[in-house]
């Protein structure tokens, strides 16, 4: 587990998992509104080198983000208001899966049959402060190894 104590640090801890990224990654993030889920995604397109900006999806469910270096894009979707597997079904994530890098909040329970392999990244609020506690759990074989800076 590791505390972020700032945006800064939020978005940075983002550039830092996305030097692990490549094509076919799933992501689930999970945590309370506020607690920086989407602070973390914006450091994460900075470090894919996506266009922007990026900003919560709730409303349009889903956005791409096309790559401006050759990399992989960053689909980034908000499964906030997503009443079931059906309705995840509709967004057809699974389409650009293999080509792109694909962060989705409130995903939890409803996105892990997209992907074998995900990893799972929870946002916790201290109720005391406003730190954060940031949980990263790997999901099969590709994430078996998580950097220990990451944890």
């Amino acid at each position: 587990m590791r505390t972020v104590r700032t945006t800064e640090e939020m978005r940075a801890l983002g550039a830092e998992i996305a030097g692990l990224l490549r094509p076919g990654d799933l992501m689930v993030l999970t945590g309370p509104l506020g607690a920086g889920k989407t602070t973390l995604v914006q450091g994460i397109g900075e470090g894919l080198k996506v266009r922007g900006p990026i900003t919560s999806p709730t409303f349009v469910i889903a956005r791409v983000h096309p790559s401006l270096s050759g990399g992989p894009a960053l689909v980034h979707a908000d499964a906030y208001r997503i009443g079931g597997s059906l309705e995840v079904d509709d967004l057809d994530l699974d389409a650009s899966l293999e080509d792109s890098v694909t962060v989705v909040e409130w995903g939890e329970g409803l996105v892990e049959g997209l992907a074998e392999d995900r990893l799972e990244i929870v946002i916790e609020r201290d109720p005391e402060g406003e730190d954060r506690r940031v949980r990263l759990r790997g999901v099969g074989g590709r994430w078996s190894a998580i950097p220990a800076s990451l944890v």
